[in-house]
């Protein structure tokens, strides 16, 4: 099951118009979700800004309009400045310092529109001595504790499989948003709202940051088992892997699998601390049993015991699960050059204003003249803008990549 528009449903943001300044993966992953909620996004590249281009740009660039400014001409900073004039949030994810130097600093824009909510997006933060570094999502891995607790026991250190710390960093600016904007609505003021990779990475550490915090515990390497609770990870069985949490169904667990007789009287897996005790033996046992059938029929006999357990499964699986079909989590787009295409819808659900697909990524620049005339200016106007080049329509910019 695909999910495509919401047939005129105005989403919960649709009375919001956004700035997106953004590039590469975070940044846009914030406006994304903006745009997927309804609200109006304009993209604004300048003349030469790469861009992630192909499947990964249908992805983050959905739902947005693209035009194109040179901010560093006088005439194009004043035509974005007007845009500011009537926008109500701006996002960019520039270096710290080089919004400065654009003349587009919160302070300066804030004048112009004190009811905007300008957020901005780093990957150290916008002071201290890093805030000038570049930053991309395996830095804040490892400096955020990511890729030290990640892969097998003693194996050294494994990035996470995921660009993480650019979703989850692009996931917090956009609550920040949100939340600054509810509070424009008690006080009529915007605010600047910014987050940073480093600080969003060592946010999701949460668990075995605060056994550094409050017990005093650098968390190891724990692989695909839970770093505290066991047993409750990967186990093998006739034709691959499940994944198993036990938790504190321990009888039930091993009278689901058959070793009751055996696993469940061993005095070397009486108690949780005899068990984690003895963890290597333990999972040779229970694998003996789990060997006996495939994934598949473990599935519904440990959830019929209360046990959680899944498959694990490749990207071509995970769209062919019912459940997952059910859910819709794959939504469909048109694209003028690519026809038509899936991308991965926004995990949200709401009754009354439903998140969207209403359209497909834009081409660089294909709505400089549509945006500018809904602001007011004339057709001549941008056709001189055109010509000086403040403006450009339809332009070839360089690619990211799809990494």
């Amino acid at each position: 099951m695909s999910q495509t528009s919401n047939d005129g449903q105005r989403g919960p943001l649709s009375h919001l118009e956004v700035l997106d300044l953004t590039l590469a993966r975070a940044g846009p992953t914030c406006t994304r979700q903006l745009a997927d909620m309804g609200a109006n996004v304009i993209q604004i590249s300048g003349p030469q800004r790469g861009h992630i281009h192909g499947s990964d740009s249908h992805n983050l660039q959905r739902n947005k309009r693209s035009i194109v400014i040179d901010l560093k001409h006088d005439r194009g900073l004043d035509t974005f400045l007007r845009l500011v004039d009537g926008a109500d949030v701006l996002v960019e994810n520039f270096r710290a310092n080089v919004k400065h130097r654009l003349g587009i600093g919160y302070e300066k824009l804030a004048q112009r529109n004190p009811r905007l909510v300008y957020a901005s997006l780093s990957g150290f933060g916008q002071n201290g001595p890093y805030a000038d570094r570049p930053g991309v999502d395996q830095i804040a891995q490892g400096m955020g504790g990511l890729m030290s607790v990640t892969g097998p026991p003693g194996s050294g250190p494994w990035r996470a499989g995921i660009a993480i710390s650019d979703t989850a960093s692009g996931t917090f600016l956009t609550q920040g948003i949100l939340a600054a904007l509810i509070a424009r609505e008690q006080n009529g003021r915007g605010q600047w709202v910014h987050t940073s990779l480093l600080e969003s990475m060592i946010n999701l550490m949460d668990f075995q940051a605060t056994r550094w915090l409050i017990d005093g515990v650098v968390p190891p390497q724990a692989g695909n088992d839970h770093p505290t609770f066991f047993p409750m990870g990967t186990f093998r069985t006739a034709d691959g892997h499940i994944n198993i949490a036990v938790i504190d169904r321990w009888n039930a667990f091993v009278e689901a699998i058959g070793g009751a007789s055996d696993i469940g009287v061993d005095p070397r897996f009486q108690d949780h601390a005899a068990r984690s005790a003895h963890r290597e033996e333990l999972v040779t046992a229970c694998e003996e049993k789990l060997q006996a059938r495939p994934t598949h029929e473990w599935v519904p006999i440990l959830n019929d015991a209360g046990l959680p357990c899944g498959p694990i499964y490749g990207m071509d699986e995970v769209f062919a699960d019912p459940q997952v079909q059910h859910l819709g989590m794959a939504g469909r787009v048109n694209h003028p050059d690519d026809g038509d295409l899936e991308v991965v819808r926004l995990p949200l659900n709401f009754s009354e204003t439903p998140a969207s697909l209403r359209s497909a990524a834009p081409r660089i620049g294909e709505h400089t003249r549509q945006v500018l005339l809904e602001r007011g200016f004339d057709g001549a106007e941008i056709d001189d803008l055109t010509r000086c080049g403040a403006i450009a329509h339809r332009t070839e910019t360089p690619e990211w990549g799809t990494g």
